[in-house]
C-alpha cells in the first residue's frame, strides 16, 4: 500500500483500513486519465474534514485540493459507497459477536442539530430543543450500528418518519425486522400502523411514573448512545452541509470509521 508522503493524521486509514474501503471507493480505474490525485489521499481529506469539522475550504494544503475532494465525496455519496460499507460491516460485526447477520429488532430516535448558515435554507425550529436547525432520525440495531437515516427540519415530527425509517429498514435487512423500539415522542396510533404496514411491531419505552434525575430507559440507551458515538466527529455536531443527502451520507462514513476500528486491530497489535 502506498503510504503519504506527509506526515499522517490520526484520522487517516491505516494499510488495514484502505484494504477494506478501496473497492467500495473505486469508481473507475486508478490509471483512468480523469484521475489526478490518489485516492487514498482524497478519502483520508474527506476523513480530516468530517473528524475534525473544518470548513472544505481550510482542508490542510498538503491533501489534495478542496473542491476535487469535495467533487469525489459528491460521487461517493451519489453511489451510496459509505452505506455499503456499513452494512456490509454491520454483518461482519454481528456474525463477530455471534448475532445473526441480519437485525430483528432495531431502536428509532432522532436529535437536533443546531443550523447553520449553510444550512439555513432548509431549517426548521424545534421547540422543545429551543434549537433552529434540522432533525437526524435514525434506526439502529440492538448492537448500535447505523441501519437508516433520514434528515429533516427540525420541526418535523418523529412519529411522521416511522414508514420511511421503516421502508429503509426492511429494505436493508432483507424483511427481517419485526421489532422497534421508540420512546414517548412516538405515541399515537399513526406510527403504530405505520409500522405494522411494514412488518414491524412498535414498542414504547416509557419513563417511570416518579422519576428523579437521569433514568436509563431499556432498549432506548443503545441509540443514544450511537447518537454519542456520531458527534465525536465534529462536522457532525452541527448541521454545516447545504444538502440533506451529504449531511445522511457523512452519518454513514463517521459509522464505517467507527466500525472498522472496532473490527480490525490497529496496526500496533500484535497478529
Amino acid at each position: 500500500m502506498n503510504q503519504p508522503t506527509r506526515k499522517p493524521y490520526p484520522s487517516d486509514a491505516t494499510d488495514e483500513d484502505w484494504a477494506f474501503v478501496a473497492p467500495y471507493l473505486t469508481l473507475m480505474t486508478e490509471d483512468a486519465p480523469q484521475r489526478r490525485y490518489e485516492l487514498r489521499e482524497v478519502f483520508n481529506a474527506l476523513c480530516w474534514i468530517v473528524r475534525t469539522g473544518a470548513p472544505w475550504r481550510y482542508l490542510p494544503t498538503n491533501f489534495p485540493p478542496w473542491a476535487a475532494v469535495h467533487q469525489q465525496a459528491q460521487r461517493w455519496i451519489a453511489a451510496g459507497c459509505f452505506e455499503d460499507m456499513v452494512h456490509d460491516l454491520r454483518v461482519l460485526l454481528r456474525e463477530a459477536s455471534g448475532r445473526n447477520p441480519a437485525p430483528t429488532a432495531v431502536v428509532l430516535d432522532a436529535r437536533t442539530l443546531r443550523g447553520t448558515p449553510e444550512s439555513g435554507h432548509r431549517a426548521g425550529y424545534d421547540g422543545h430543543k429551543r434549537t433552529n436547525g434540522s432533525k437526524i432520525h435514525a434506526a439502529v440495531d440492538t448492537l448500535g450500528y447505523l441501519l437508516a437515516l433520514r434528515v429533516t427540519p427540525a420541526n418535523a415530527q418523529e412519529r411522521a418518519q416511522v414508514g420511511h425509517l421503516a421502508d429503509a429498514v426492511q429494505e436493508t435487512t432483507g424483511n427481517t425486522v419485526e421489532l422497534a423500539w421508540v420512546d414517548q415522542g412516538y405515541t399515537g396510533d399513526d406510527p403504530v400502523e405505520a409500522a405494522e404496514a411494514r412488518g414491524i411491531e412498535l414498542i414504547v419505552v416509557r419513563l417511570p411514573e416518579a422519576k428523579k434525575g437521569f433514568v436509563l430507559l431499556p432498549r432506548r440507551w443503545v441509540v443514544e448512545r450511537s447518537f454519542a458515538w456520531a458527534t465525536r466527529f465534529r462536522r457532525l455536531a452541527k448541521d454545516y452541509e447545504r444538502l440533506p443527502e451529504t449531511v445522511a451520507d457523512l452519518h454513514f462514513l463517521a459509522f464505517a470509521c467507527l466500525m472498522l476500528h472496532n473490527l480490525l486491530p490497529p496496526p500496533s497489535a500484535s497478529p
